[in-house]
């Protein structure tokens, strides 16, 4: 899957972004924890979405299987 290698590369380059931050002495404590915290939660939301996809290759779903509302249809 193509998105899983976009996500991977995302993930990197947020780490390489928060490396970068933490290595800038001309920054205080406080800048740095504001530049990251965007970049973290970022990280945080395409790592969860990297899991999902991840499950979804490994166990996809079966064709043609009937959504769960068909059980209560009267047709």
């Amino acid at each position: 899957m193509k998105s899983i290698t976009h996500i991977n590369n995302a993930i990197k380059d947020l780490d390489r972004e928060v490396e970068l931050i933490l290595l800038d002495m001309r920054l205080s404590l406080t800048e740095k924890d504001n530049k990251m915290l965007p970049l973290v939660e970022q990280k945080k939301i395409l790592t969860k979405a990297l899991e999902s996809l991840v499950y979804l290759q490994k166990n996809p779903p079966k064709l043609n299987q009937p959504c769960g509302i068909s059980k209560y249809r009267d047709d």
